[in-house]
């Protein structure tokens, strides 16, 4: 099961990523743009995330992904980290949303972080 310092560390590998701490919690950003937060305790992350996407996770897996009331109008959706199967999933979800926020000269310089293929 993943824990704060597996995000962290996860996070930090990311290309351009830095630990920032905004609103009393550590938040990660790729080039300076924010795409994961360790809110609850540093028990679940939030996550950027379409918000189709979005619903889909929460209605899908429920135990896992809610949406924070103050994040409903934003695409962000939060996952709790005890819910989560493992490195791999949390590897995944953060990459995701780093591909989100990062600039498209950090997509090009790292393709092997790029869009999914086949998805």
């Amino acid at each position: 099961m993943p824990d704060a310092e597996d995000v962290r560390r996860i996070a930090l590998s990311l290309p351009d990523t830095t630990e920032k701490i905004a609103w009393s919690m550590p938040t990660f950003r790729v080039a300076g743009k924010m795409f994961a937060t360790l809110p609850e305790e540093e028990t679940s992350i939030a996550v950027r995330c379409p918000k189709e996407e979005r619903d889909e996770l929460v209605m899908a897996e429920p135990g896992k992904f809610w949406i924070a009331d103050h994040e409903a109008q934003f695409a962000w959706v939060r996952a709790r980290l005890t819910a989560l199967e493992g490195e791999d999933e949390l590897r995944d979800i953060l990459a995701d949303s780093w591909r989100q926020a990062a600039p498209t000269r950090l997509l090009d310089a790292y393709p092997e972080l790029g869009l999914p293929t086949g998805e």
